[in-house]
């Protein structure tokens, strides 16, 4: 009966390898991305001397929404395998450049990065607000301060349970 329980207990711990598949899957979407940045930068780059001050402002507003993207991809990615597939062997190599990335201080730093992100549309939708219905810079408003309430109750959830 032993030798069955044991038997499961092992063929449930190697599933979790079937998320690397995720993961390499969030990798080559992350190239593909930065493929896409690289183009926006290029085209921001090709434009930069004839754009007016509101434009600029946007542009580079674009391109750090998309630096922060790919940063919050990023920490899934990293973190995630470290905490549900394996530890990374890396020899000599110094992760402290990580911090600290368990589950509980993910969630926080996931939510501040999508608030971060929802900060940077809300403001280039403010920024060309007369072409936007009123009723959509609400909801939009809205949307994005559900991401700060969460945001903040998360925090104060982890909070609470790294006192415990």
């Amino acid at each position: 009966m032993k030798s069955i329980e044991l038997f499961i207990e092992r063929i449930l711990l190697s599933t979790r390898w079937i998320l690397v598949v995720f993961y390499l899957g969030l990798a080559t979407a992350l190239a593909l991305y930065a493929v896409t940045f690289l183009k926006k930068l290029w085209g921001f780059f090709l434009k930069a001397m004839y754009l007016d001050e509101s434009e600029m402002i946007l542009a580079m507003l674009s391109l750090i929404d998309a630096a922060l993207v790919a940063s919050l991809v990023l920490m899934v990615l990293v973190s995630s395998y470290e905490n549900f597939v394996s530890r990374y062997d890396t020899g000599q190599a110094d992760l402290s450049w990580l911090g600290k990335l368990d589950v509980g201080s993910l969630k926080v730093k996931l939510a501040s990065s999508i608030v971060a992100i929802s900060s940077i549309h809300l403001l280039q939708v403010f920024l060309n607000a007369p072409e936007y219905a009123n009723d959509k810079i609400m909801w939009i408003t809205l949307m994005h301060m559900a991401f700060v309430v969460s945001a903040v109750a998360l925090g104060f959830l982890d909070r609470i349970a790294a006192k415990k």
